[in-house]
């Protein structure tokens, strides 16, 4: 992709793709679930996974699987509310968009 994915996007992003489990998603499931929107590695992923913890958007736990922990992480309703801001903008931001590049072929 051409196009350069600020922060608020991938958080946004994150947060889309862990609100759609109920129960939550573990990291390498949230990875390729982002890819397959953007391309990031998972050295940009878990910081950004961090951070929604540490400002409470995300809660996390771990269940064993296969004889190892597994990390998993769960939108919390702040987490929520943040997502339905970002979608909100998001909205607005593509109608915007779309009516520059409207006619373009």
């Amino acid at each position: 992709m051409v196009f350069n994915t600020g922060s608020a996007l991938l958080d946004a992003i994150v947060l889309a793709v862990v609100s759609k489990e109920p129960e939550g998603t573990y990291g390498y499931k949230i990875t390729q679930d982002v890819r397959e929107a953007i391309e990031v590695s998972e050295s940009t992923l878990y910081p950004v996974l961090r951070r929604l913890q540490k400002e409470d958007c995300l809660e996390v736990y771990d269940l064993e699987f296969a004889g190892r922990n597994r990390r998993y992480y769960k939108i919390t309703d702040k987490g929520m509310v943040q997502l339905r801001l970002y979608y909100h903008e998001w909205e607005s931001y593509y109608k915007k968009i779309n009516v520059i590049f409207g006619g373009v072929k």
